[in-house]
């Protein structure tokens, strides 16, 4: 019996042997065993209390910064789809679905006087990766305005998380990768419409002039490093002084414009990004004695 055939009936999409490069940003990987988009909260619940628990579980968002391996995913790829995208504004607070994407909820959020969540709008992904990792640009961080998220576990039990309990450090959150989020609720300030607007605009101008939004890309590759040992050098620092802006191999590349994006030129696999990254490391650990961690997740069997 196939692994699909094993699954229990849901209202949303359930496919065998799904491509998954289509629905990432840097456009490489192989196919999901099963892909799975629920319709709702409701959907997830029951699929994941009447899934065995011997069967892995993916979960992706907008995938902007992940990387799935050439041989594809084993077990269940879950996607959350428009079901899970809404955004609502009650006074300064902010609640959000896990498939929102980050720069809607920072423009719904200014529309309505609500500031605190610019720096949403230069990320590129959605509400459940910065959960995932505390993300964050521009001196702000998730754990800076995250009053509570909402999470089903791997039998479907839907619980609440405060921001003690999510455990964070700098892209980093201590609670168990089964969990998996479906909304967020924001506290965020009262704010002058017009002052919120002109700031998103400048990190998106920032965003636009410094990073290469124009390629096939996945974000940022490295964690910055603590800069006590790195001499106050950040990721793009590091690898631009050891000769990577620029440096390719197969159809991956560090970008020329912003040397901590890798790039897909036209033709790169999975294995050519996992060959880049560690060459990468290889280079900034043997001149700088500095380990760069991967911000991008790996995915997959690699």
């Amino acid at each position: 019996m196939s692994l699909i055939d094993s699954l229990p009936e849901v209202r949303g999409l359930l496919a065998a042997n799904v491509p998954l490069e289509k629905y990432t940003w840097l456009r490489v990987g192989g196919e999901a065993e099963v892909f799975f988009m629920p319709k709702d909260e409701a959907d997830l619940a029951h699929f994941l209390s009447s899934t065995p628990d011997d069967i892995s579980m993916t979960v992706l968002g907008a995938a902007s910064n992940i990387l799935v391996h050439d041989s594809g995913v084993k077990g269940v790829v879950i996607k959350l789809g428009g079901g899970f995208s809404n955004v609502s504004i009650e006074g300064t607070s902010v609640r959000a679905g896990a498939a929102a994407l980050d720069s809607k909820v920072a423009k719904k959020a200014a529309l309505s006087g609500v500031s605190g969540l610019e720096f949403y709008a230069g990320i590129p992904g959605t509400i459940g990766g910065a959960l995932r990792m505390n993300a964050g640009c521009y001196g702000s961080e998730t754990k800076d305005v995250l009053e509570s998220a909402v999470a089903l576990d791997r039998s479907g039990r839907r619980m609440v998380l405060n921001l003690k309990e999510l455990q964070y450090s700098y892209r980093h959150s201590g609670v168990s990768n089964d969990l998996i989020y479906t909304e967020a609720l924001f506290k965020g300030l009262p704010g002058d419409i017009s002052s919120i607007n002109d700031k998103i605009s400048k990190i998106s101008n920032n965003r636009n002039e410094s990073q290469p939004l124009k390629e096939k890309t996945g974000g940022s590759t490295f964690k910055n490093p603590d800069k006590t040992i790195s001499k106050g050098l950040s990721a793009w620092e590091l690898i631009d002084a050891v000769g990577g802006r620029g440096l390719k191999v197969g159809g991956a590349q560090m970008s020329n414009k912003h040397c901590n994006f890798m790039i897909n030129t036209g033709n790169a696999t999975a294995s050519d990004f996992e060959d880049l990254g560690n060459k990468i490391v290889s280079k900034v650990k043997k001149f700088f004695g500095v380990e760069l961690e991967w911000e991008i997740q790996k995915i997959g069997k690699f």
